[in-house]
């Protein structure tokens, strides 16, 4: 997805001219309706990615290498795990404030923080280290 994408750019527009002529009474089906398209063309990209990096993995098992692609694809996961948890903080940050007012917004931001300080911790250097079977796992 493009950072200007122009068919979405006419579906908020389309948005905001409905909410114009439909009033306040409307407003959160409209909004509900924009985001799940928005939240389709950010499922429709993501699958796109991820068939590309499944083929692209195939390709390197079926050459014989023995390097693994995860350095190269590792920048682009942690960008679009951001670029996501970005996306999603909006709906998130509106739901806060509404429920708790500045409490909530707090909250969902600490929130949003934590899901991407642990995601990025997961890749940092001494988490690599091969890790001990424990009883539970087979």
């Amino acid at each position: 997805m493009e950072a200007r994408d122009p068919e979405l750019k006419k579906e908020l527009d389309a948005t905001l001219h409905a909410r114009k002529e439909l009033g306040d009474d409307y407003e959160s089906a409209l909004v509900e309706s924009f985001l799940e398209k928005v939240e389709q063309r950010l499922d429709d990209t993501v699958d796109r990615r991820v068939r590309r990096q499944l083929a692209e993995q195939q390709v390197v098992v079926a050459r014989g290498s023995t390097k693994s692609p995860q350095g190269a694809s590792s920048f682009g996961e942690r960008f679009g795990f951001g670029a996501v948890s970005l996306v999603l903080a909006i709906p998130l940050s509106a739901i806060g404030v509404a429920n708790a007012g500045i409490d909530g917004l707090v909250v969902a931001w600490l929130g949003i923080v934590g899901v991407n300080a642990v995601h990025a911790a997961r890749g940092l250097p001494w988490q690599r280290r091969s890790r001990q079977k424990s009883d539970w796992e087979d």
